[in-house]
């Protein structure tokens, strides 16, 4: 190839690098900005200014009452405990589908989303039926003196089966990139297979395993839709979750306590987006060296 028709080929793939399939980078950047503004931002953000109209000391006086207090422990605790059993589970889950070949794995794998797909409502109806006391599972358990429904572990339950999928997908894709000459080398070492899951695999799996946790967390803490039937809202038996609570302030007409719950769902929020979005810049930077 002569030096001319080398600088023309440079020149044709420097033209089709720049070149973007959606064309008017300005506009594009002006619409994504409107959107990201009308839909986030602004909403958002009218929940700082409202909240910013309380004084210091009313602010602690609203999400310091007891209920609260006990709505932000009962949905930040059980939201943790979901969010450990579903890292567990989501990594065997996420396991078995990236390892293993068998018939149905296309179904399970699609499966893994459906709480994605279901209405939180119908999901919170079904599971409240399906462990009360005179449902098809709760029966059994009613045998031996535990109630599920409407109570804390019914909560559970219920976060757990929201959660999973944000941890299966999480760790699914790491698995399927993992290569597979670390465990052989491993074994040739003479390292057991479970020395070589917690010394080998576990160190790579973990940034994704905490942003799956992170993520689980975080959508079990201002879950409303699945958990409001199965919980059964009960203050005395602090069964009641933050996200109920502002729901009823809205419906008393009690804006004031309900901004201020909610900029503290929100502050909690951006703490953990912000905790995941640190775990995913420093595994890229680890890929990448």
């Amino acid at each position: 190839m002569s030096k001319t028709e080398n600088q023309k080929s440079n020149k044709k793939w420097k033209k089709a690098k720049t070149t973007r399939v959606i064309p008017g980078y300005h506009l594009t950047l002006g619409v994504t900005i409107a959107m990201l503004s009308l839909v986030v931002l602004i909403p958002l953000a009218s929940v700082f200014v409202y909240a910013l109209k309380l004084s210091p000391k009313e602010f602690l006086e609203l999400i310091t009452k007891e209920t609260v207090r006990n709505a932000f422990a009962t949905s930040i605790g059980c939201s943790f405990i979901a969010a450990l059993i579903n890292t567990v589970f989501g990594l065997i889950l996420a396991w078995v589908l990236v390892k293993y070949e068998f018939p149905g794995k296309r179904i399970m794998d699609g499966m893994i989303e459906l709480p994605f797909a279901l209405p939180t409502a119908v999901a919170g109806i079904t599971l409240s039926k399906m462990y009360a006391e005179d449902g098809i599972v709760g029966r059994y358990f009613a045998h031996f003196g535990i109630k599920i429904s409407y109570t804390k572990l019914g909560l559970l339950i219920a976060l757990i089966f929201i959660g999973i999928p944000f941890v299966v997908r999480a760790v699914q894709p790491v698995l399927e990139k993992m290569d597979n000459q670390y465990e052989e080398a491993a074994y040739m070492l003479g390292a057991t297979p479970t020395r070589t899951f917690f010394k080998v695999i576990l160190p790579e799996l973990r940034p994704s395993l905490l942003t799956g946790f992170g993520l689980a967390f975080a959508r079990g803490i201002g879950e409303y839709g699945s958990v409001i039937y199965i919980s059964g809202n009960s203050a005395k038996e602090h069964t009641q979750v933050i996200s109920y609570v502002i729901m009823q302030k809205l419906n008393y007409i009690d804006y004031k306590s309900a901004t201020a719950i909610a900029l503290v769902m929100l502050i909690i929020s951006f703490v953990m987006l912000f905790v995941v979005n640190i775990i995913q810049v420093r595994q890229a930077r680890r890929v990448n060296a």
